[in-house]
């Protein structure tokens, strides 16, 4: 069976659309200036190589859960859904609050959702479209009714502040969405994800699992924070990225030219300017948030769309791709058409 032959069975699956959309950043606002006190490097520097001239960082008692949980409320808010009424709980993370129990289940217990299953899954900065594509096939095969899903990441706890390649690109935040079946057509359109575990090493924290445990060692070498080989992962993520934006659009029989808005994973302003010439779409195609948010890994792309959503952006009838590269590594392209 061809690939195409396969997703053509989604036919005759439940339209799942998103119902409502929230985000949540923290207050304390992190400037260049003052990253300048900290490594050696200068805000015009970075504006200039990322995009970047602030971002957010959660405090030091706010976990990646409390973040999530926020909102979390705010998207059933957005839905007019109640708390009781999800019954799916899929969040995503590479911050989780605990090794376990996993942080989907903390959120259910702060928000109510008491009849929720729930569980996490991580892609890194390609998790809200991996657990986003993960709830939308069981609410279309009617194993769940209301999917409430959370990206939700405290990179500020897994940053190394003295390595300036690495500590200049991070922030912490959180977005949400609670997908439902609609009627019609109109919805979660296609989606396509791909990985490869051959380039893991390209972008990891090497500590803290099983495979080099906590210890004195790893905390003298630091290894409990993120690595990052930069170059090889703009490389790849550039490439992928570019690929299977074409890809998600073909395999619809569309072409990025029938894309309204374009909402990237938001790493580094020179990554979607790369993207967008191999692809021929112009700049204001895509929205961007990264100036005043930095890269917050798989959070990034669902609080760009809520944004882009609130702000009148994105409208009504709209095809809107959201395109993601993270970890693993992992990437993935979702297009849907805005239907609230």
């Amino acid at each position: 069976m061809s690939k195409k032959e396969k997703f053509s069975d989604a036919g005759r699956l439940r339209t799942v659309s998103i119902a409502g959309t929230g985000s949540y950043m923290p207050e304390r606002i992190m400037t260049n200036a003052e990253l300048e006190t900290m490594v050696e490097t200068s805000s015009e520097w970075i504006v200039t190589r990322t995009g970047i001239a602030e971002r957010r960082l959660a405090g030091e008692s706010e976990t990646t859960s409390d973040m999530g949980a926020e909102a979390a409320r705010r998207a059933l808010a957005d839905a007019g859904v109640s708390p009781e009424e999800v019954d799916l709980i899929v969040l995503a993370t590479i911050t989780p609050d605990l090794p376990f129990p996993n942080t989907a289940c903390l959120v259910q217990d702060k928000i109510g959702a008491k009849n929720a299953a729930c569980f996490s899954l991580e892609a890194a900065c390609s998790g809200f479209v991996f657990a986003m594509e993960t709830a939308r096939q069981f609410v279309a095969t009617g194993a769940a009714k209301t999917a409430l899903v959370v990206a939700a990441e405290k990179m500020s706890s897994i940053i190394d502040w003295t390595d300036r390649e690495t500590c200049v690109l991070f922030g912490d935040g959180a977005g949400a969405c609670v997908l439902k079946a609609a009627e019609g057509d109109k919805g979660l359109v296609h989606a396509v994800l791909g990985s490869n575990g051959a380039l893991a090493e390209l972008l990891m924290v090497p500590g803290g699992g099983s495979r080099l445990p906590f210890s004195e060692e790893v905390l003298r070498e630091r290894n409990h924070y993120l690595k990052m080989e930069g170059r090889e992962v703009f490389k790849h993520a550039v490439k992928s990225m570019t690929a299977i934006a074409q890809q998600v659009c073909a395999e619809k029989g569309l072409t990025t030219k029938d894309v309204a808005c374009i909402v990237p994973h938001q790493a580094n302003i020179r990554i979607i300017e790369a993207i967008g010439q191999r692809l021929g779409e112009p700049k204001e195609k895509f929205f961007i948030n990264l100036d005043r948010y930095g890269n917050t890994s798989g959070a990034s792309v669902i609080v760009a769309l809520d944004e882009a959503v609130r702000s009148g952006v994105i409208k009504r009838g709209d095809l809107v791709m959201l395109l993601v590269f993270g970890g693993g590594f992992t990437w993935g392209a979702s297009l849907l058409e805005w239907s609230k």
